[in-house]
């Protein structure tokens, strides 16, 4: 593809860089992610140190956005990318739908592993159902929106089959079932490929041209954030569990107690292959391994949540044309034609829905 170049000095092109707010976001986001990770796990939830993250985390995250809104010339995320509901609906939608894949793309190796005691490369090659049907299903879902211009059918249809099979993960049993797990993340990666592109096209469709490379970067950093919570927040669910069952275990292992802090919560991911090593019985082996069962099954629940959340803003979105001609871009370091003229470019945006409607 060609782009034309504005072939902006390196001087000038770092002189724009809205450096206050890229190091404001990466620091808020860093101590929220370090909170996040250290409660109840490394401190508990009312530790000088998690509070002071998560307090002081959410107050750089303010000062962020009062900085793009107030005193950024050049934004990193201008704020009037979130002016309404509709707006904002396919952000948050895009945010759920890759926490929920992420999350499940991490813990369903884990299941495998702990509950059904395959290893690593057969755990692996479970996987591939929710891959292959995510990759599959994106390209199919590209050509219809390429071939139709509409996005909204399939946002709501891959809503349906994530919600779907994101639920019945939660009715996997404790014994093996290998055709409902393939079959199950076979759902869930037809949800969560055919939704990869659609909020992003529902974004950039409600801006103005101008602002389509700002949208394209605020989706990257809303999905790379969504997924680093998602791996941590799930880990928080899935240790907290395994600590709150850790003495019922214990109990019931008797003599091999001792064994149980091997599988407490900061240790329990990484004591998976211990389980067949440590010389537990066959009793004793099948009752560690429903620990972990057990335990996983809350991370369902708590990614169904989730997918329900995407599944309600859904209905915020609205339906735009997609624009088929090449109207062209604003690069370079002079931004001044894009920030003035944003307002302009919304309302022809709104003046052309209004007649296409």
């Amino acid at each position: 593809m060609r782009v034309p170049s504005p072939r902006t000095p390196i001087a000038a092109g770092l002189k724009v860089i809205d450096w206050t707010g890229s190091l404001l976001i990466i620091g808020g986001s860093l101590m929220v992610l370090l909170a996040l990770d250290f409660g109840d796990v490394v401190y508990s939830w009312s530790s000088a140190t998690v509070i002071c993250l998560l307090v002081f985390g959410t107050a750089v995250m303010a000062l962020f956005v009062v900085n793009e809104w107030k005193i950024a010339k050049n934004p990193i995320i201008p704020v009037w990318l979130f002016t309404s509901p509709t707006k904002i609906a396919p952000y948050v939608v895009f945010a759920c739908n890759s926490y929920v894949f992420i999350g499940q793309a991490y813990y369903l190796p884990l299941y495998a592993q702990s509950v059904l005691a395959a290893s690593a490369l057969r755990s692996g090659l479970y996987l591939l159902p929710l891959i292959v049907s995510c990759s599959l299903a994106a390209a199919a879902a590209g050509i219809f929106m390429q071939q139709t211009g509409k996005y909204l059918p399939v946002m709501y249809i891959a809503q349906g089959f994530l919600v779907l099979g994101s639920g019945l993960l939660i009715s996997l049993e404790f014994e093996a079932n290998i055709t409902k797990l393939v079959i199950f993340q076979i759902l869930v990666g037809i949800g969560v490929g055919m939704n990869i592109e659609a909020p992003i096209l529902a974004a950039q469709a409600a801006t103005s041209i101008r602002d389509t490379a700002a949208v394209t970067a605020t989706m990257g950093f809303v999905r790379s954030l969504s997924t680093a919570i998602s791996v941590v927040v799930g880990g928080v669910v899935f240790q907290n569990e395994m600590n709150a069952k850790n003495a019922g275990l214990a109990s019931q292992l008797g003599s091999s107690s001792t064994l149980a802090s091997e599988f407490n919560g900061d240790n329990a991911a990484s004591s998976v292959e211990e389980i067949s090593t440590l010389g537990l019985d066959a009793a004793q082996e099948a009752l560690v391994r429903k620990t972990y069962f057990e335990a996983l099954r809350m991370v369902w629940v708590m990614y169904v949540a989730f997918a329900g959340l995407a599944t309600v803003l859904n209905l915020f979105v609205r339906a735009h044309k997609l624009r088929t001609e090449n109207e062209g871009a604003v690069l370079g370091a002079d931004r001044s034609r894009q920030q003035g003229s944003s307002a302009a470019g919304v309302a022809e945006l709104e003046l052309r829905n209004e007649r296409d409607d």
